[in-house]
């Protein structure tokens, strides 16, 4: 089983917890701060659930129907993950306002704050783990599972102080105050895991520094005289190069093959943690002008 789908494991199984924990605690209590941390964890829920089966799908070898594979359901997770973080985000905002709007007293202080602390401490082991795997694997789902589940480590400890403040000063309105900023903050949050998976779903080509990496090699190569119409794009797990190289007339066949062959496992060694389709266009004369008019 690959890394990424046993951090999905580890993930679904700490949100189910965390959500039976503070669901519990958070009806009991009648705290917004809380009750919004497990509306959160609910959803952490249900989307780490979906991240394994986009990561199950996105595995699969290719076929006749999708000849590239189905590596763009990553992105496409990290799209909704983004999407149901600012929905949740969003709900938490309105009952932060219909509290402040309709003050409600809060019950079991003493035992949110116990809740608040389990869930810190267990979902900073959680964020320790995934962005281990994350930085090994440069998985974007996994990436966007660590930063969500990061922002719920932040909102757990704001919660948390707030708890203890209200305990101390008797002052409920820090209790809605604290929703309001923690459902910013998550907005805040899903804004670059959107962006990111919106981009790889619409095929963008590769950062700056990459291509450039890779133009790098290209004109360092000895065995060819120029290249062109360089296109790159990134898929989940997997990242597509095509160039066209422009090698000498003179050259043989079997000659360019090798060159190009040479050409695509340096390119490779660039994306140690990716899938890599390199496909180098030989030709034997520059038709840049060309392909440019097409």
């Amino acid at each position: 089983m690959r890394l990424e789908k046993k951090a999905t494991i580890v993930s679904t199984s700490v949100a189910a917890l965390l959500v039976l924990m503070k669901m519990i605690v958070g009806i009991l209590s009648g705290s917004i701060a809380v009750l919004a941390s497990a509306i959160d964890s609910m959803l952490d829920l249900l989307v780490s659930l979906f991240n394994y089966f986009a990561l199950h799908t996105a595995e699969k070898n290719p076929d006749e129907k999708f000849h590239f594979g189905r590596s763009k359901i990553e992105p496409l997770a990290a799209v909704i993950e983004g999407v149901v973080i600012s929905f949740s985000a969003l709900f938490i905002l309105y009952e932060a306002l219909s509290k402040i709007a309709h003050p409600r007293e809060m019950k079991h202080v003493s035992e949110s704050i116990g809740v608040m602390v389990a869930s810190f401490i267990i979902t900073a082991f959680l964020v320790y783990f995934l962005n281990y795997v994350a930085k090994k694997t440069n998985n974007l789902i996994i990436r966007a599972d660590a930063l969500h589940y990061k922002t719920d480590l932040f909102s757990n400890g704001a919660v948390l102080i707030a708890l203890v403040l209200i305990s101390y000063t008797a002052e409920e309105l820090i209790d809605p105050v604290l929703g309001i900023g923690i459902a910013i903050y998550m907005i805040y949050s899903a804004i670059p895991i959107i962006k990111e998976g919106v981009l790889m779903l619409l095929d963008a080509a590769l950062d700056t520094e990459d291509i450039q990496k890779i133009q790098n090699i290209l004109t360092n190569e000895i065995g060819i005289t120029n290249y062109h119409l360089l296109q790159t794009r990134e898929s989940g797990s997997h990242i597509f190069i095509s160039v066209h190289a422009v090698f000498n007339v003179s050259i043989s066949l079997y000659d360019a093959h090798l060159v190009s062959d040479k050409l695509e496992k340096k390119i490779d060694t660039l994306f140690k943690n990716k899938i890599t389709h390199i496909l180098v266009h030989m030709d034997p004369y520059d038709d840049s002008e060309i392909n440019q008019e097409d």
